[in-house]
């Protein structure tokens, strides 16, 4: 009979690791939906300026809606309405397939502080929505000199 030293510590580092590694790959875009349309979101920085692009297929310029509130969260949000064709003479359709999703939809994003709320730019361009942001200086903490006595 041999004796096998067992360590119970790298058992744990290893479902450590797997865990790590299965919720990072929901940080890179993986998503389970259900139901309702949710645009998908790219958010890019530079040096002067962050950059928010929305995939919005098939949706009108008009039904989407873009404010910053005063907490500095951005906020899309907007419908995707389902083709009039197929809601026309719904007793003489049959619906063969369906994989498109429809609805209203609602994405909010914290702004970083050093975002210029006034600077907002959108461009909506062959179903894309792309966002502008220019970046400012960030306020520099004031000092308070105290004369020592």
């Amino acid at each position: 009979m041999a004796i096998m030293r067992i360590d119970p510590i790298k058992g744990l580092e290893t479902i450590s690791k797997k865990m790590n590694d299965f919720m990072n790959e929901f940080e890179k875009g993986v998503s389970l939906e259900y139901g309702g349309f949710a645009p998908r979101i790219d958010i890019i920085e530079d040096e002067k300026k962050l950059y928010v692009q929305a995939e919005l297929p098939g949706i009108a310029k008009e039904d989407v809606k873009l404010k910053i509130n005063s907490d500095g969260v951005l906020c899309i949000s907007g419908e995707k309405k389902r083709c009039e064709k197929c809601c026309e003479n719904k007793d003489s359709i049959e619906v063969v397939r369906i994989e498109r999703s429809f609805g209203a939809f609602n994405r909010s994003f914290q702004l970083p502080e050093n975002i210029d709320k006034d600077s907002i730019k959108a461009k909506f361009e062959n179903g894309v929505l792309e966002i502008t942001l220019d970046k400012i200086e960030p306020e520099k903490p004031k000092e308070v000199h105290v004369e020592i006595q």
